[in-house]
Order: structure tokens, then sequence, then C-alpha cells
């Protein structure tokens, strides 16, 4: 009886995630409406959590859920301002991550259609770029995000 491989030794484990969260957030540094949804200085924690969650999703080390819990990904993005331009730019720089790292076609685009799939999800606005609950405008204030009845 043969042992199931999991895609994430399928595709070259640790190295290959860590290339694609790399070159991700090598993109996302150059991205004025991405690098703002990172209040740290340093991309390093931000990318040590994708790289937890992307090893534990793919079948890797269960680090992420053992040190975080259940991802819950919509919760955790919900303070965060992301429209549809911001899905296309994170879109955008996780697809340059994937095509340098050189997979197969098939895991490719069972990669792909998962990231794809997840970053529709995240979606929590429609309002442009620089407006919103979590923006302030010159006088200090949030926007509310409902009118006041």
């Amino acid at each position: 009886m043969s042992e199931t491989v999991s895609f994430y030794d399928e595709v070259g484990g640790h190295e290959v995630f860590q290339r694609i969260v790399d070159v991700f957030y090598r993109e996302v540094a150059a991205d004025d409406v991405l690098r703002p949804m990172y209040p740290e200085e340093d991309l390093g924690p931000a990318a040590e959590r994708l790289l937890l969650f992307l090893e534990h999703y793919w079948g890797g080390p269960t680090t992420y859920g053992e040190t975080r819990g259940h991802p819950r990904l919509r919760m955790r993005h919900a303070p965060f301002h992301v429209n549809p331009d911001a899905r296309d730019r994170w879109l955008r720089a996780m697809r340059i991550a994937v095509d340098e790292a050189h997979l197969s076609p098939l895991h490719e685009a069972t990669l792909w259609d998962y990231l794809q799939r997840a970053a529709h999800a995240m979606v929590n606005t429609f309002e442009p770029t620089g407006i919103g609950p979590t923006a302030k405008p010159h006088g200090g204030s949030t926007l509310p995000v409902r009118p006041e009845s």
C-alpha cells in the first residue's frame, strides 16, 4: 500500500513555499495600496505568518494551527480595506510569486485556483482605495461604515 504524498511535498516543500512568500512580499513592498495594509515596518512577521499558513494548508508542518489556531481568514482580514483593487493587486503579486516558483502545470493550476478563491472571499468593501472605515480624512475622524440613524 502506498503512502499519500501531500501537495506540500509534491511541489518541493518548505523551499518552494518560502520562495513564493519571498517573491510575494517583494511585490507587496513595492505596491502603494498593499504596503500600507501591513502595519509592521518590517514585512518579516507577515511573511512568516503567510508561510506558516500556506505550509499548513497544503499538508506541511502544522505550526500555524498549533500557534495561531484556525485561520479565520475573513475575520483576520476584516480590519483592512480589501476592495476589488486591493484584491487584484494581491493577486498580481501572488501571480508573480507563483510564476517564479516554476511549478508543474497541475500544481500551478491547483494552487492558483485556491489563491483566486481566497482573494475573492477576502473582499469586504467596494469603496475605492483611500476611503472607508479604516481611512482617516484630514480632519482625523473615521468615516462611518453606515449612516447614523
